[in-house]
C-alpha cells in the first residue's frame, strides 16, 4: 500500500497540472476566431521557451522514461541506444524542421500530409500518409497510460481492480476536458510543470544512488556481476543493431504527427533551430534514466516478471523518502499526460484535415472543423483507456513497435520531398505500399522484435526492420519514378513553391571584386 505522504505529494502535483492546465486559456488571442490552427497549433505563436518545453516533453515520453531503464534493467549496454538515438534527432530538427515550418506557414499547412498534398498534388499519398500517421501514433498513446500504470503500481499508488481503473479514468479527464477546449495550448502549459518535475525528481534520486553506492564506478560493478560483465558492453555482432536503430528509430521520430504538431507550434523557423539546439538537454535525463536502470540491478531489485518497466519505480520506492517518491512518480505520471494531449490532438488534426475535409465535407467552416477535432481528440483518448483495459500490454508494446516501423515509411514522401520534387507519386505509393508490408512481414516473423537477421550463416547480420524496409521503398521509389518518367506518366502540380531537385547553394568567393 502506499504511504500517505508519499500519494498526498503525488496528488498535489497533479493537481497542480490541472490548475495550469486550466490557465492555458491566457495563451489564446482574444480577437481570434475558432481556427483549426489556432486550436491544434496555438496559432503558431509558441516562442523558443514554450516551444523547447512542448517539444521536449512530446519527444520524452513517460514510456520512455520506464522503457528505456527497464532494458538497461533486463539486457544493460543495449538500452543505451536511446542515448545516440536523441542525439541524432538533433541535427534531423535542426534541418527538417525549421525547413517544413516554412513551407507550412506559406500554404497554411497543418499536417504533413498537407505538405505531401501540396508537394506533389496527389490526394491518394496525402491519404496513406494521414492515416499512416494516425495508425502509428494509437499504440504510442495507448503506452503513455501503460507507463502511468507500471509507475503507480510499483509505487503502491495504483489500487487493484476497478478503483485503479477510476484513478487512470480520473488522470486523463482532466487531460481530456483541458485539451478539448484550449487545444495545444492545455499540453503547452503542462509541459512546463514536467520539466521542473522529472528534472528536480531525477536529480534527487541520481544523487541519492550515488551516495549509496558511493559512486557510478561500483553501481557498474555491482551491476556486472548481477548481469554477467560482457552484457554491459556491446559485442561486435550487436553493433550493427544498435546503430542502424538509433538512426532508423532517429528518422522515424519526426516523422510522427505529434512531434511535427509540436513543431509547427513554433513562431518561426528560427525559434526550432534554437530549440534543436537545446534538444539535448532532454537527452542527458534520459541517460540517467537508463543508469537508473542500471543501479535498479545493481541494488538487487527484483521486478516482476516480464514487467522490467517497474524496476526504477522500485527502486526509488526503495531509497527514497514516500514525500520525495510521490513527487517522482508524479512527475512520470505528468510526463504522460503532454505526449499523450499532443498524440490526440495531432491524429484528431490529420483526421479531419486530410479525411473529413477532403473526402467527407470539403465546405467545412473553421468552426466546424474544430468542433470535429475536439471529438475525435476526446474519442482517441477514451480509444487509448479502452485499449490499455481490454488488451494486454504487450498486445500494445508489440503494435508501437510496428508503429515505429510504418511510420518511418512516409519518410520518403514528406522529408525526401522537402529537397525534390522529382519522384514521382505513384512510385512513392507504390514504395510505401513495400515498405509497409516488408516491415510488418519482418517484425512480426521474429516474434514481433524490431531487430530482425539478414542473410544465412551461424552469424547473419541483425539490423532494424525499419531501416530495412525504408531501404526497400526507396529502392522501389527511385526505381518506380524512372519507369514512370520514361513512359511519360503525368504527375500532380507542385504548388509548394519549393524546387523540383536538389541544389546546393554556393557562397559567393572573397576577393578585390567580392569583398
Amino acid at each position: 500500500m502506499a504511504d500517505g505522504a508519499m500519494t498526498a505529494t503525488f496528488l498535489a502535483v497533479i493537481g497542480g497540472a490541472s490548475l495550469l492546465a486550466v490557465t492555458a486559456r491566457r495563451l489564446r488571442p482574444v480577437d481570434r476566431l475558432p481556427s483549426l490552427e489556432g486550436w491544434a497549433l496555438a496559432d503558431r505563436a509558441l516562442g523558443p521557451g514554450w516551444t523547447w518545453l512542448l517539444l521536449g516533453g512530446t519527444i520524452f515520453t513517460a514510456y520512455t522514461f520506464t522503457a528505456v531503464p527497464g532494458l538497461a534493467y533486463g539486457n544493460g549496454a543495449a538500452a543505451f541506444f536511446a542515448v545516440p538515438y536523441t542525439v541524432i534527432v538533433s541535427p534531423l530538427a535542426f534541418v527538417l524542421l525549421s525547413r517544413l515550418w516554412s513551407v507550412a506557414r506559406r500554404h497554411g499547412y497543418i499536417t504533413a500530409a498537407d505538405f505531401v498534398r501540396g508537394r506533389y498534388g496527389s490526394p491518394p499519398l496525402a491519404l496513406v500518409v494521414a492515416l499512416t500517421g494516425i495508425l502509428a501514433t494509437m499504440p504510442y498513446l495507448a503506452l503513455q497510460l501503460l507507463g502511468i500504470r507500471a509507475v503507480l503500481t510499483a509505487g503502491g499508488v495504483y489500487p487493484r481492480g476497478a478503483a485503479g481503473d477510476l484513478v487512470m479514468v480520473a488522470l486523463f479527464a482532466g487531460l481530456a476536458v483541458a485539451t478539448y477546449r484550449h487545444g495545444l495550448r492545455a499540453p503547452a502549459v503542462i509541459s512546463a510543470l514536467k520539466a521542473v518535475a522529472v528534472f528536480v525528481s531525477l536529480t534527487a534520486v541520481t544523487w541519492l544512488v550515488l551516495e549509496r553506492f558511493g559512486g557510478p564506478g561500483p553501481v557498474f560493478d555491482g551491476a556486472a556481476r548481477r548481469l554477467g560483465g560482457p552484457a554491459l558492453l556491446l559485442t561486435p555482432a550487436q553493433q550493427p543493431a544498435y546503430a542502424t536503430l538509433a538512426l532508423g528509430s532517429a528518422l522515424a521520430l519526426l516523422m510522427y504527427p505529434h512531434v511535427l504538431t509540436a513543431g509547427f507550434a513554433a513562431d518561426g523557423p528560427r525559434t526550432l533551430r534554437k530549440v534543436s539546439v537545446a534538444l539535448p538537454a532532454w537527452t542527458g535525463l534520459l541517460a540517467l534514466f537508463g543508469f537508473l536502470g542500471i543501479a535498479a540491478l545493481a541494488a538487487g531489485v527484483r521486478a516482476p516478471r516480464g514487467g522490467a518497466e517497474a524496476a526504477v519505480p522500485m527502486l526509488v520506492d526503495r531509497l527514497m523518502p514516500a514525500p520525495l517518491a510521490g513527487l517522482v512518480f508524479a512527475a512520470i505520471a505528468v510526463g504522460a499526460l503532454v505526449p499523450a494531449a499532443v498524440m490526440s490532438i495531432a491524429a484528431a488534426t490529420g483526421f479531419v484535415r486530410n479525411v473529413y475535409v477532403e473526402y467527407v465535407h470539403p465546405t467545412a467552416t473553421p468552426k466546424r472543423q474544430v468542433r470535429i477535432a475536439k471529438a475525435v481528440s476526446l474519442t482517441a483518448k477514451v480509444g487509448a483507456v479502452a485499449f490499455v483495459f481490454g488488451l494486454r500490454d504487450q498486445d500494445a508494446v508489440n503494435l508501437q513497435l510496428l508503429g515505429g516501423v510504418w511510420i518511418l515509411q512516409v519518410f520518403p514522401a514528406v522529408a525526401v520531398g522537402l529537397f525534390t520534387g522529382r519522384l514521382h507519386p505513384r512510385a512513392l505509393l507504390a514504395g510505401w505500399a513495400v515498405g509497409m508490408v516488408s516491415g510488418t512481414y519482418l517484425v512480426v516473423r521474429e516474434g514481433f522484435s524490431s531487430i530482425v537477421p539478414l542473410g544465412t550463416g551461424a552469424q547473419p547480420l541483425e539490423i532494424y526492420a525499419g531501416l530495412a524496409a525504408l531501404l526497400l521503398n526507396l529502392t522501389v521509389a527511385v526505381a518506380g519514378t524512372a519507369a514512370l518518367t520514361r513512359l511519360g506518366v503525368p504527375r500532380g502540380a507542385d504548388t509548394t513553391d519549393l524546387p523540383s531537385r536538389l541544389t546546393v547553394r554556393r557562397r559567393p568567393e572573397t576577393g578585390a571584386n567580392n569583398p
